[in-house]
């Protein structure tokens, strides 16, 4: 019986062909395992076998033979991606199950293991000067057309930010909750929405997880507010730092500024670069780079696989590539990325497969997921936002009037229509009447506690309310 080849190995070998995106050559390969490379006859033997296992696939004969990660073909569907909707275990720290790809599943599978079974590995900066804007990408032309018709939000041209705006309330809740849950932060959900719009802190929590939470509110408003000017440029991004990391970091001055000083992460065999001047060099290529990137997903998974990768600065990094994956979405008013309900375990195994391995599946499994999630939650939001903005300026505070007294007045959906059929008959010309209609429902269906405050009521009413909606 033929003795089995060591997984390892193997999967050192699929790694450094991932560092090459447009194909390795067999000495590429050696040089890239350095002394892990095996003999030349094993090495051989090795790609054979992931060309069998489909690993790998390869071009060319002989001496101009390269050497490809294969792709997995993907079928979609308008709403989970057929092809990655696979039997696998629940997270173990988060009750909702990510379905992920077989190549998302083997980088788990890798960084799971124990840290003494995984190789120590430093930056490999072949892996960022490898990437060619518009040529190179992570995601495949599929992956990028679906996500375009999922986040499509607004139809024809408006100003940067337009969208971002106007579901203010919504987003600044959601995605400072959920940045700051993926980094270990316990506040629920209504503890965040009363601490950004009450200012109440909760009792029982220390003050970096309330830091944080109102760090990520500031950097979202600068985000929104300036949506025309923020770019993948040096301003943009060591603002962002600054403002995520107000008052969380040892060295105040260290806020928006490049480390000059080693870091370790932990939980990893991974050391980042301790050269000050090469961090800079790469920093910028990474900026540069990213604002090349014509693709606004690809453009946003770049930044959230490279600037963790990095660790450009001494805290706070993996929070400066959420938000800035962010960037592309608000300037062209598409659903942006609130990461609701990721679980925490995937999303950082994910990025120790591209600390450790230079692999993004699944990194890059978690980011569609997450979009296809923001993507539902606003949905509804989306289909308001499609209708005639005159209409709803001048019958605005009217509809506001009609969502508070019913939420007010804990009607269900019975008592709910007629209120609204008698409110449009009495108040409204018949012509405007179906259409009032439409909007109240609308804005009922659409009803949260992230967006109560806008209609004057409170999340303890509105929850009273939510009892008897049926």
């Amino acid at each position: 019986m033929a003795k089995p080849l060591p997984e390892q190995q193997l999967n050192d070998i699929v790694s450094a062909v991932s560092r090459f995106p447009d194909g390795a050559r067999f000495g590429d390969i050696q040089t890239a395992l350095g002394d892990r490379a095996p003999s030349r006859r094993n090495l051989q033997n090795h790609l054979n076998a992931l060309l069998q296992q489909k690993r790998l696939r390869a071009e060319g004969a002989t001496k101009a033979r390269r050497y490809y990660l294969k792709t997995v073909a993907v079928e979609f569907t308008p709403t989970m991606p057929a092809a990655w909707v696979a039997e696998t275990p629940p997270a173990r720290d988060a009750a909702v199950s990510l379905p992920l790809g077989p190549e998302a599943q083997a980088v788990r599978q890798a960084v799971m293991k124990p840290l003494q079974q995984r190789h120590p590995v430093g930056y490999r900066r072949a892996f960022l000067d490898g990437y060619i804007p518009n040529k190179t990408f992570y995601l495949p032309p599929e992956i990028r057309e679906h996500l375009l018709r999922t986040g499509n939000a607004l139809e024809g041209e408006r100003p940067a930010g337009t969208y971002a705006r106007n579901i203010m309330d919504r987003l600044l809740i959601d995605l400072s909750w959920n940045s700051s849950r993926l980094e270990g932060n316990t506040y629920s959900l209504l503890e965040t929405e009363r601490l950004l719009e009450l200012g109440e802190s909760a009792s029982g929590k220390n003050a970096r997880e309330a830091q944080m939470i109102l760090n990520h509110k500031a950097a979202i408003e600068f985000l929104v507010n300036d949506a025309g000017e923020v770019d993948f440029n040096r301003h943009t991004i060591l603002s962002l730092h600054a403002l995520l990391s107000e008052n969380l970091l040892p060295n105040p001055s260290a806020g928006g500024r490049l480390r000059d000083i080693p870091v370790r992460v932990s939980g990893t065999v991974f050391y980042p670069l301790e050269v000050p001047q090469v961090i800079e060099e790469c920093f910028q290529k990474i900026l540069d780079t990213a604002a090349a990137i014509a693709d606004p997903f690809e453009q946003a998974f770049f930044v959230m696989v490279h600037i963790p990768y990095l660790q450009p600065f001494e805290d706070v990094n993996k929070r400066v590539s959420r938000l800035a994956a962010n960037i592309p979405m608000i300037r062209k008013n598409l659903c942006p990325l609130s990461f609701i309900d990721v679980p925490e375990q995937e999303y950082i195994s994910g990025c120790l497969g591209v600390y450790e391995l230079n692999r993004n599946e699944l990194l890059r499994d978690v980011f569609v997921w997450a979009y296809e999630r923001s993507c539902a939650r606003y949905s509804a939001i989306r289909q308001s936002l499609g209708e005639p903005d005159l209409f709803r300026l001048r019958y605005r505070d009217l509809v506001k009037e009609t969502v508070h007294e019913i939420v007010i007045g804990r009607m269900d959906k019975t008592a709910a229509i007629r209120m609204i059929r008698t409110t449009a008959g009495k108040d409204l010309p018949v012509e405007a009447q179906a259409r009032f209609i439409e909007v109240v429902e609308t804005e009922l269906r659409s009803l949260h506690e992230g967006n109560v405050a806008r209609y004057r009521v409170r999340p303890a009413e509105y929850r009273t309310w939510r009892e008897t909606w049926r």
